[in-house]
């Protein structure tokens, strides 16, 4: 597509939507988000790349395969459920660990958020994959 309207747009509502993206993966084990509306914000934000630019403009910013994205955030999905194994809880339980940034100010850190970052790996290798390859298709 040779646009100059949408290439434009794109190039300013790109990064918005990836931090909005981020923002709701950090969101959800707390309140509505997480990794599967995250992921799913950030591959439209790609494909909307890929509509105005090209998949191989795409490819090249995201730098990383689908296919290989998909596997990681399987493998991360896959570890999140190992802790509560190793204390003796069930598969996937979520187990919360509190971390001391000083004295005054403690970051809670849990299973629930690394299985998040593994769905929003997962949604985001699927899209992109299943977008890539219907655009490509001519």
């Amino acid at each position: 597509m040779t646009s100059l309207i949408l290439r434009t747009a794109t190039r300013y509502m790109f990064p918005p939507l990836l931090v909005f993206s981020i923002y709701l993966l950090l969101r959800g084990h707390h309140l509505p988000g997480g990794g599967f509306v995250g992921g799913l914000t950030a591959g439209s934000a790609f494909a909307l790349y890929a509509l105005s630019f090209s998949v191989a403009a795409a490819r090249k910013l995201l730098r990383i395969d689908p296919f290989d994205m998909i596997a990681t955030g399987l493998f991360i999905a896959l570890i999140s459920g190992l802790p509560p194994l190793l204390s003796g809880e069930a598969f996937l339980t979520g187990i919360w660990w509190e971390i001391p940034i000083r004295p005054s100010v403690t970051v809670s850190l849990g299973t629930p958020i690394i299985f998040d970052i593994g769905v929003y790996l997962v949604v985001l290798g699927v899209l992109l994959s299943l977008v890539f390859l219907l655009a490509e298709e001519e």
